[in-house]
């Protein structure tokens, strides 16, 4: 009896399912009919409605091209006689027509509908014969300004004069551009009809849509299935709901793929290196754009692309290196990779390798110019100083060793010695200075927090730290900057290089010469100096070298002056740390005159 319950219910509920899913299906149907039955309704009306309007337009144009014949046959513009185009319009069938003539400046010529016409105002700005001066024809719906009453008009131009024809827009005329309904009817018996057949389909539709459910649900559990019993267990809400979890997860596995790539994507056009990987056969995968632009900076040839980078001279041994692994098989987490640098045109480029288990691979190129620079830069510092540090070295060992091995020296002669000894040591510690402050320069970087400088502050005060050395020399500091001119940046780098400029004419532009510290020019974010002596100048094959570090024009002379070579390359360092730009040239009129930025 249980059995028989529970049979009965199982199948009342499925009928019931099955016309709730009915329902709905046959209600989607007859929703996208609705829209389907409204669209092609309201396309014909505005068809039907096009059409008519249509037809009016060429009824008024008819009477237009009438009115222009009959104008040219009588002479009439010629004459100036258009109250004769009366005759025209009595002879027109139609009724309530207007006819108004205006000139191509926007006079009123002639109308039928007004006595006194000249006494119109200028019609160029009428909707209808702005739209027919660069069209075939101007029409509209309006309120004339003239009668007050509502009128079609239809406007059409004929180069030296404007025809309007005009219809009054009374219940007659709106009723004959109205569409006809008669067709609504028809779609409605149409749509009932096809509701009908959709009903049947709908049922149809919805068995087979159930039985089709519960097999597809049955194979999901593994459940025994008897085909001769059909297929009716649950709705195709199931199914959907089945169907869409699959949907689902594939979908999230796509979008989660489709970030993983974002983000691989992201990240290696981030890198500074160029990253490329490639398939067995050297077919690229993917590369970033710092790849293309490396390779063309190594090639030199603009054509060659990521695909054909191997044909390049610089990358044979990456060739080779595949070529050696091309029969091998790769297993395990130590992976084949070679590396190597290539110099090219003054820059250095680092060439990476590493072959995965697949046989693809991956190229790395990096742009190592400013660690080989500095480290050329580094190695000819070290030579330098090396050598710098000799002489005086040598010197102090020089002068003590001759004291030591004279003990009977005379007092007069070993204070002499010992003078030039302390020389050479207080020389040392000039050199020593100038490297330390070299290296906390380039070491900065931009990280120096910039505070409001007094530049004529400064240097007033460099020139009263070498005042005994200037009146010594007979010079004179001429100095044209403004009392109120500031500057931003860091005030210990700044004094620098005034005190090192100054202190470079003071040892070489000679005696009874003038030194002149100016302003030349300023913009938005620079001043611009010039410091400049009418000295002696540099000679033309050393000038673009005093900047260089330990380069002496005269290294026994600049001994002699106390240079330790370092001071001209202290001010570059500490003028290009502050964004600015120096330089040096000689002046017309002899002398030496550096130009040099720093910011406002």
């Amino acid at each position: 009896m249980a059995t028989f319950l529970k049979s009965d219910n199982q199948n009342y509920g499925l009928m019931i399912r099955r016309n709730s899913f009915r329902n709905n299906l046959f209600l989607y149907y007859t929703a996208i009919f609705v829209v389907f039955t409204f669209v092609t309704l309201s396309f014909l009306y505005n068809r039907e409605k096009n059409y008519r309007i249509g037809t009016l337009n060429d009824e008024l144009d008819k009477i237009t091209t009438v009115t222009e014949n009959y104008i040219r046959a009588n002479s009439v513009y010629e004459k100036d006689n258009f109250h004769i185009v009366d005759s025209i319009v009595k002879l027109l069938p139609q009724p309530n027509l207007r006819i108004t003539l205006i000139s191509i400046q926007g006079s009123i010529l002639y109308d039928n509908f007004v006595h006194d016409w000249q006494g119109m105002g200028n019609h160029l700005d009428r909707p209808e014969v702005i739209a027919s001066k660069n069209s075939d024809y101007g029409a509209s719906v309006r309120v004339s300004q003239t009668t007050g009453q509502e009128f079609y008009y239809y406007s059409k131009n004929f180069g030296r004069y404007f025809i309007r024809a005009a219809v009054i827009y009374d219940v007659r005329m709106e009723h004959f551009l109205e569409a006809k309904k008669i067709f609504l009817l028809i779609i409605f018996i149409a749509f009932i009809g096809i509701w009908s057949v959709m009903l049947v389909i709908t049922n149809r539709f919805t068995e087979s849509i159930s039985k089709l459910k519960d097999f597809a649900l049955r194979v999901s559990k593994n459940e025994s299935i008897d085909i001769n019993s059909g297929f009716a267990k649950k709705e195709i809400g199931v199914i959907g709901d089945e169907i869409l979890e699959i949907y689902n997860n594939l979908l999230q596995t796509k979008n989660d793929l489709a970030n993983e790539k974002e983000k691989l994507f992201s990240h290696l056009n981030a890198l500074d290196e160029g990253v490329a990987f490639f398939q067995k056969d050297r077919t690229i995968i993917l590369s970033n754009n710092h790849f293309m632009q490396l390779i063309n900076m190594i090639s030199g040839d603009l054509k060659i692309t990521s695909s054909n980078y191997y044909g390049i001279t610089e990358f044979n041994e990456i060739t080779d290196f595949l070529e050696k692994y091309s029969g091998s098989d790769i297993s395990g987490e130590d992976l084949p990779k070679t590396e190597y640098q290539i110099a090219k045109d003054g820059r250095f480029f680092r060439v990476q390798c590493v072959i995965f288990n697949d046989k693809s691979y991956e190229v790395i190129l990096s742009d190592v110019t400013k660690i080989g620079k500095n480290k050329l830069i580094k190695q000819q510092m070290t030579s330098n100083i090396a050598h710098e540090l000799k002489t005086p070295v040598s010197s102090v060992k020089g002068y003590i060793e001759t004291i030591m091995n004279d003990p009977g020296m005379e007092q007069k002669k070993r204070k002499y010695f010992l003078e030039k000894a302390l020389a050479q040591t207080d020389r040392l510690t000039d050199l020593i200075n100038d490297i330390v402050a070299l290296n906390k320069i380039e070491e900065a970087g931009t990280s120096f927090l910039p505070e409001k400088i007094k530049i004529k502050k400064i240097i007033h005060e460099v020139r009263e730290n070498f005042k005994s050395a200037i009146d010594a020399r007979q010079m004179m500091v001429n100095i044209e900057v403004g009392d109120s001119l500031i500057v931003h940046g860091n005030k210990s780098l700044i004094l620098s290089v005034f005190q090192n400029l100054i202190e470079n004419a003071i040892h070489y532009a000679g005696e009874n010469t003038t030194i002149t510290i100016l302003v030349y020019n300023e913009d938005k974010k620079f001043y611009h100096f010039s410091l400049s002596d009418n000295g002696i100048g540099i000679p033309e094959e050393h000038i673009n070298r005093v900047f260089e570090r330990f380069y002496r024009i005269d290294s026994g002379r600049s001994r002699k002056t106390g240079g330790t070579g370092l001071g001209l390359a202290i001010v570059k360092n500490a003028v290009l740390l502050h964004k600015g730009e120096i330089s040096v040239r000689n002046r017309a009129g002899g002398g030496t005159e550096f130009l040099f930025s720093l910011p406002k």
